[in-house]
């Protein structure tokens, strides 16, 4: 498991551009074999984050929420280990997860949405919670604001936890 050790603990990151850097600082520390769960409500900040840990990581893009397709294999440019972008909100059961057949040893995985899933797959894993709700500003989902003329790319401050796992 990589040294992201450094990064426990909780930041306020105020723009998608500090999110991005946050993703490279996260990415220059990663390696084949890691595992990083992102949680967070729509909007918070997941695939910005994904795409500075790409950047870092040196590998193919461009990095797109995997929504729909579950999981993208992004190839190494540099020779380092692929990143595999995964979106697990659809899955049901940890063990759709193994069933993506992914090389979780030799990739470097970040996957959203996939808490209720990770012991199936990993013994260890860096969980990262983004909250775009915690200081009282920005989307009010209790309240049903998604969708309504709300920009979920605002420069909000997110709150960022990460936390080695289990």
């Amino acid at each position: 498991m990589s040294g992201l050790d450094g990064l426990v603990g909780s930041r306020e990151i105020g723009s998608p551009a500090a999110m991005e850097d946050l993703g490279r600082e996260m990415g220059a520390l990663l390696g084949a074999g890691d595992l990083v769960v992102l949680t967070g409500a729509l909007g918070a900040g997941k695939t910005t984050l994904t795409r500075g840990i790409a950047d870092a990581l040196g590998v193919r893009g461009p990095i797109q929420s995997p929504t729909f397709v579950i999981a993208r294999t992004h190839p190494s440019l540099v020779g380092g280990a692929p990143l595999v972008h995964v979106d697990a909100y659809r899955l049901g059961a940890s063990g759709e997860l193994d069933d993506l057949d992914i090389d979780f040893a030799g990739s470097v995985v970040v996957a959203e949405w996939a808490a209720p899933f990770a012991a199936a797959v990993a013994d260890a894993w860096w969980e990262v919670e983004l909250d775009r709700e915690w200081h009282g500003r920005g989307v009010d989902s209790a309240c049903g604001t998604y969708g309504h003329g709300v920009d979920l790319d605002a420069e909000t401050p997110r709150l960022v936890t990460i936390t080695r796992r289990p």
